[in-house]
């Protein structure tokens, strides 16, 4: 199985009704909840990972701001507000003193990222290589890839970054259908996220928060096998 991370965001921005939508999904079986860092006040972000956390549940944030000024303030806040995950940015050498003395797991992106909602640029060789680049420095835990935001071959994307990567792989972005999370769980990834696609109801699940979130859980957890993407 691969792990579900639930983005409360919507268009790569977090949602202004986040703890609303959060609330729909309580009594779901999910471990993982997250958002951006673009979209709502640090304090609401406070207030929306002080709910998670009092669920029992992991909180997850990613920094899709590409200016390292922007990142290095996202990630201390990302701090200050107590996630478990900080994803995504693409100026570790900035953002790895900031995590050093932290629990926090740090999985920035490989590739070249650019753009907002954000696109991965290079070849699957280059990016596998920078996956293997980042993994090796002290403090970074593992990766946020971008697969369903390249364009080329993402099921060898994928395969490649898992192969390379010394940690494990979350897979963001664009993951909005069954045939995307069976290739993603094929691809030996521990993660994925979804956020957009729950909200647009885009899987074959009745069209609400909570039964969206449920029907990905049951396909992220199945055992039999997976049918191929076409």
């Amino acid at each position: 199985m691969s792990e579900f991370i639930f983005m409360l965001t919507r268009d790569d921005v977090t949602v202004g009704d986040a703890l609303d939508r959060y609330a729909e999904v309580r009594g779901s079986g999910l471990r993982w909840v997250g958002f951006k860092d673009v979209g709502l006040p640090f304090d609401q972000l406070r207030a929306l990972a002080d709910a998670i956390h009092a669920d029992g549940r992991k909180v997850a944030l990613e920094v899709v701001s590409l200016d390292q000024g922007s990142e290095v303030r996202s990630a201390s806040a990302a701090l200050e507000i107590g996630v478990d995950l900080l994803m995504g940015g693409v100026h570790p050498e900035a953002v790895l003193p900031l995590v050093a003395s932290t629990n926090v797991l740090y999985f920035p992106f490989p590739g070249r990222v650019v753009d907002h909602p954000s696109v991965l640029e290079g070849s699957v060789d280059e990016i596998a290589a920078s996956a293997e680049q980042l993994t090796s420095l002290r403090g970074v835990h593992g990766l946020d890839l971008l697969a369903y935001r390249f364009a080329g071959d993402v099921p060898r994307l994928m395969e490649a970054v898992v192969a390379a990567s010394i940690g494990p792989v979350v897979i963001a972005g664009s993951v909005d259908s069954d045939t995307r999370i069976h290739a993603v769980r094929r691809s030996g990834a521990w993660a994925f996220t979804v956020g957009s696609a729950v909200f647009d109801h885009a899987f074959q699940a009745q069209p609400t928060t909570a039964a969206q979130v449920d029907h990905i859980l049951e396909v992220a957890t199945a055992s039999s096998r997976a049918p191929s993407e076409a």
